[in-house]
């Protein structure tokens, strides 16, 4: 089993307001359908009104972030998949539910994580 990362960024649900609450339900409908599944680690959206921070190893803490990260929103959901197919089937209904393509990652596999 592996854990995969499915995410779209928050410019790609160019929605009105009666498309997004369709959209909210539906999503919910698929997360609820990977939790009965038993496939469902965490999902969610990024909070957009709280900015990043940086912590240190000193722990201070710094109103940035790295250059490649600078941008990163929009939803997200990790599930514990046995094959990148079953990833992309999961993909394809978050997509549908979402009325956006996914983007597809898997997690190096670390055996003390």
């Amino acid at each position: 089993m592996a854990k995969y990362l499915i995410s779209f960024p928050s410019s790609a649900m160019n929605l009105s307001d009666e498309e997004l609450a369709a959209a909210s339900e539906d999503s919910h409908a698929v997360a609820r359908e990977a939790k009965a599944a038993g496939v469902w680690v965490f999902g969610g959206g990024i909070d957009e009104s709280v900015p990043p921070v940086m912590v240190t190893g000193s722990g201070s803490v710094l109103e940035t972030t790295y250059e490649q990260t600078r941008r990163i929103d929009g939803g997200f959901a990790v599930l514990d998949l046995a094959t990148r197919e079953e990833a992309q089937e999961w993909a394809r209904r978050i997509a549908v539910a979402c009325r956006c393509a996914q983007e597809v990652r898997v997690f190096g596999d670390d055996p003390e994580s």
